[in-house]
């Protein structure tokens, strides 16, 4: 699913919910720089974490 991520969406880390809505900056292969609310920006490896997307963005 990593596969269909791209600049600008919304995403959250299904092992760390402590660090919010993540909106992706970049992806270069498996490498999935996300920028996290409450954690800051993230280098993830999307070969090891299925990223989830968040497609309705709470208060909205």
């Amino acid at each position: 699913m990593n596969e269909f991520l791209e600049p600008g969406n919304l995403v959250s880390h299904p092992d760390r919910p402590d660090w919010g809505l993540g909106q992706v900056q970049s992806v270069i292969n498996d490498r999935i720089t996300v920028n996290f609310e409450h954690a800051g920006k993230v280098v993830i490896n999307g070969s090891q974490v299925l990223l989830v997307p968040e497609y309705d963005v709470p208060g909205s």
